[in-house]
């Protein structure tokens, strides 16, 4: 099978050229009139039939088939469509999502709430952010963090492989360490199997893994804006990324840790500094805010994402797992190009379920916390001004474009279905449709929480 709003476009853009109809386009090409119509509705065609259609483009002067058929497997040639795509990638849409929405806000308050309910033990309180993206939930989580427990020691372990997102959520610590001066910061590219531990389960990759420790020299803010600042050629070094052939989806060239605290608290902090193959995986709280593609398999979340992370929870200790759950203006947006389009088929219930058998007879010791939608589900909106979308006004296009990257963003739609649509008007029209229906925009999260109880022994 193949994607079927790739090849639509390459019919749309044949058929301009040859100046002929689809329907005559399907006759001539697969001897079907109603190809182009069914793929429309959703239908799917074998690979011979996409060989064929290529064939035909590549005949009537178009481009090669070759050349089509790597277009049509997306960013990287030979890797099927569904594996060549992962959520946090495209860096100007991730960064306009959250500029211009109020998740990041929402998603931070909900982990401190969960915090709270932590029972802390010597000698810190131990944070783990699965994703930190550009450290915008990360550093609101620390600073609320600080309110409440203002004396106490932090290990804060930072999970990201992307270099302008590591860039960017560094730039926030500088006041974190100033105003919270006993602080350990942890940052690591390893997979979510491995970063509690900071040690990759391979003997290869922790061997070939570069562990970097700074003392930070100063006192205040700007004094730690300047250390951060010169470590950026070791995120350069260290946090380069390729695209496994496997998959699809970028790995780390080189397994990373970075230690950040400030030198003159070391001897405080002599016991929370991690040292080398001896990290402490027993964290009083996770945050694991869409740490997997909702399309992922069931058995991949569970068993490559929240697993491990459930397995290192301290007692006491506590997890809060964020997804996407649609049923709102963002995924009828989408659907009105897309219909049927359908990103988030497994809720909470079926993934705590699916984490319970991955931890087999070690589940009992854990709570997996039932929740009403009341509880489990919230709101976040796009940012606008009420004027912006007053009805009898016309909505600038800004404006528009914002409201389409984020519903196109949370909907996890792949490049290639986007380029598909864009020398069109009808997402634009579609999504000034939405806006003026529901005076704005907004999105629904999921969240779960699964907690370790206090019985549970050292493992």
């Amino acid at each position: 099978m193949t994607d079927a709003e790739t090849l639509l476009a390459q019919i749309d853009e044949a058929c301009r050229r040859m100046r002929i109809a689809q329907t005559t386009f399907g006759r001539q090409a697969v001897n079907d009139g109603k190809l182009v119509s069914r793929l429309q509705q959703g239908g799917r065609v074998t690979l011979e039939t996409v060989h064929r259609v290529h064939r035909f483009i590549a005949a009537q002067g178009g481009p090669s088939a070759g050349h089509l058929r790597s277009a049509i497997r997306g960013l990287t040639p030979g890797v099927d469509p569904v594996h060549g795509f992962r959520f946090y990638d495209n860096r100007q849409k991730y960064l306009m999502f959250v500029n211009t929405t109020s998740e990041k806000q929402i998603v931070a308050d909900k982990a401190l709430e969960q915090l709270t309910l932590t029972q802390p033990a010597p000698p810190a309180i131990r944070l783990f952010d699965g994703g930190s993206g550009d450290g915008t939930a990360f550093a609101r989580l620390m600073r609320g963090a600080h309110r409440r427990y203002p004396w106490l020691p932090f290990y804060a372990v930072a999970k990201e492989i992307s270099i302008e997102n590591v860039r960017l959520m560094l730039e926030k610590m500088p006041d974190r360490f100033q105003e919270h001066p006993a602080t350990v910061l942890v940052v690591t590219n390893l997979n979510y199997a491995d970063a509690p531990w900071l040690k990759p389960s391979s003997p290869v990759a922790a061997s070939a893994m570069a562990w970097h420790e700074v003392a930070l020299e100063g006192s205040t803010a700007g004094d730690f804006e300047e250390g951060i600042a010169a470590l950026q050629p070791v995120v350069d070094q260290h946090w380069q990324v390729k695209v496994s052939q496997a998959s699809g989806h970028p790995v780390t060239q080189t397994p990373a840790v970075l230690v950040i605290y400030r030198k003159d608290q070391q001897f405080v902090l002599d016991q929370v500094i991690p040292r080398r193959g001896l990290a402490r995986a027993d964290f009083d709280f996770v945050l694991l805010s869409h740490p997997y593609r909702a399309r992922a398999p069931l058995s991949f979340k569970a068993g490559r994402v929240v697993a491990p992370l459930v397995r290192a929870l301290r007692p006491n200790g506590r997890l809060l797992g964020i997804h996407g759950h649609g049923h709102d203006p963002g995924l009828e947006l989408v659907r009105q190009i897309w219909p049927g389009e359908e990103p988030f088929e497994a809720g909470r219930a079926d993934l705590m379920a699916a984490v319970a058998r991955e931890l087999g007879s070690l589940a009992r010791h854990y709570h997996f916390h039932e929740q009403s939608d009341a509880q489990a589900i919230f709101r976040y909106t796009l940012r606008m001004l009420a004027t912006e979308i007053a009805p009898e006004g016309e909505i600038g296009m800004s404006t528009l474009l914002s409201a389409w990257n984020a519903a196109s963003y949370v909907a996890q739609i792949e490049d290639g279905r986007l380029a598909a649509i864009l020398n069109r008007n009808r997402y634009v029209d579609a999504t000034r449709e939405i806006l003026h229906a529901h005076r704005g925009l907004w999105f629904n999260n999921e969240s779960y929480v699964i907690s370790r109880r206090a019985d549970l022994g050292v493992h």
